[in-house]
């Protein structure tokens, strides 16, 4: 295969002239081996002879040299592309809109896209203008080479079967695009959502072996009142699990899809029983509850959709991050810190404190918290940039969200991996810290009173003895009583019988 086209230095400037080559002192795309020529509305260019992309795919590459990552990084959305034309062709061939020949193979080409084949060919960058058209002709333009080749011909060779006219017959880049983007989130989120069920549960798991532990909980960095550290780890998967659950409910988001909009919703070059046909063949292509927009051209000018998943994808990070937070207080030290829990050593902390141990782990997950935290600010500008019947921005938006559901379902992996399950308690400084804790007098005011427990307090702060011994010498209960009251069922709350 000819290596795919790369600009050297900075990308170029200036105009591009009738085969888009960029005039003057610019630089321009250049292939080494054999080409073929396409043309498009603008002119004739040369594409590499053994690319199944074409002109317009071409045209992407000269225009868009920004994010220097192409469609394929996210294989979901190759999958939905090719899912979302496999059910068009079938629905065409239906309403008798595409010969069946042509629609078969079409299908063909696109099963082995879904299958993981020919992704190396979507090569236009994720950063375009035009609404996603780029990606949209790069999905037509192989497509239909793929298909040429089985058919017996040369790749170009639109005449016997066509990008636009068969593999893009009855759509639109404006409703192919935003249904591919979501039916990508959704397939993304699958494998996300799984990676942080089995995070949840790696928490929970430490909350049934730290479940006799006592510590001393904390409000605003002060002691409070005893706690166990399963209880601790226990809220961490709850927190976990709640989220699980909704980033599910967001699926019915991303379920309603504008096929049979075309350009701007008013379904201009569909026949009228495209829509609900194209829409039953997606359940079927992607195994998804997809349901057609009641207003199509509502549902394609609108990114609410992209937005509130967004937002909840936020929450779950920015969620993650705080337990994050926590494992590294909790851990902090180990000598002059917190101290309570030790985090499993990955890696040396310094290059010039020995023994130094840092918890990195934490650490890159709060940043891929952060940085999904300022996707949702692009994704938020990007739909409220949209102007009249169309979301010119839909491409950013999809980046954004495709990257950071990667991210998350990444970072998700390596803290169940690479630390949670190797948490352990350090018990005895834990035992130390509840024994000279003043927090724990609190469980003994209905024995003892406020006022008295208030006076013990100061005592056992000022002389840092146990609590336990001074309500004993006061003789304000007996030893068995306090110890009794003191108990780790007692202090944290739980039923000595669970």
């Amino acid at each position: 295969m000819t290596d795919l086209p790369s600009f050297g230095g900075t990308p170029p400037t200036g105009a591009i002239d009738a085969i888009g080559n960029f005039a003057g002192n610019a630089q321009t795309i250049s292939f080494s081996g054999a080409t073929r020529r396409e043309k498009d509305s603008l002119g004739e260019v040369s594409v590499p002879a053994e690319a199944y992309w074409g002109v317009h795919t071409f045209r992407a590459l000269e225009n868009f040299p920004i994010a220097r990552r192409p469609i394929s990084t996210f294989p979901e959305l190759i999958v939905a592309l090719a899912q979302v034309k496999q059910a068009a062709a079938r629905a065409n061939a239906e309403i008798g809109a595409l010969d069946v020949d042509k629609a078969a193979v079409i299908e063909a080409v696109c099963q082995e896209i879904i299958d993981g084949k020919w992704h190396d060919q979507f090569v236009v960058g994720i950063i375009q203008g035009g609404a996603g058209t780029s990606t949209n002709m790069n999905a037509n333009e192989v497509i239909a080479n793929i298909a040429l080749e089985k058919m017996g011909f040369a790749k170009g060779d639109y005449d016997r079967l066509h990008p636009i006219d068969d593999v893009n017959r009855s759509q639109s880049t404006n409703d192919v695009y935003p249904t591919a983007v979501k039916i990508a989130i959704s397939h993304a989120l699958a494998g996300m959502i799984s990676e942080l069920a089995l995070l949840r549960d790696a928490f929970a798991a430490k909350g049934v072996e730290f479940r006799e532990i006592l510590k001393v909980g904390r409000t605003q960095l002060q002691d409070a009142v005893p706690m166990t550290l399963g209880q601790e780890f226990n809220g961490f998967a709850t927190t976990l699990g709640e989220d699980v659950d909704r980033l599910n409910d967001t699926l019915w988001i991303l379920a309603e899809v504008n096929m049979g909009a075309t350009a701007i919703g008013t379904g201009i070059t569909a026949d009228p029983g495209y829509a609900p046909a194209v829409v039953r063949h997606l359940r079927d292509t992607t195994g998804l509850d997809i349901e057609g927009a009641p207003d199509l051209i509502e549902a394609t000018s609108d990114a609410g959709g992209f937005m509130s998943f967004s937002g909840a994808l936020k929450r779950s990070a920015i969620k993650l991050s705080k337990i994050c937070n926590d494992l590294r207080l909790l851990s902090s030290g180990p000598q002059a810190g917190f101290g309570e829990i030790n985090l499993p050593a990955r890696q040396a902390g310094s290059s010039i404190m020995p023994g130094k141990v840092n918890p990195v782990i934490p650490e890159a997950v709060s940043q891929v918290a952060y940085y999904i935290a300022g996707t949702d600010v692009t994704v938020t500008m990007a739909a409220e940039a949209g102007q009249l019947q169309l979301n010119a921005f839909e491409p950013v938006i999809a980046a954004s969200l495709l990257t950071s559901i990667s991210w998350m379902r990444q970072a998700c992996w390596t803290l169940r991996i690479n630390c949670v399950n190797g948490i352990t308690a350090n018990v005895e400084r834990l035992e130390s810290m509840v024994a000279s804790s003043v927090g724990v007098i609190t469980a003994l005011i209905p024995f003892i009173g406020y006022g008295p427990a208030s006076e013990l307090a100061k005592q056992a702060l000022k002389t840092g003895r146990p609590v336990a011994d001074l309500v004993v010498e006061a003789g304000l209960m007996s030893r068995d009583d306090v110890m009794r009251e003191m108990s780790p069922a007692k202090l944290s709350g739980m039923n000595e019988s669970n």
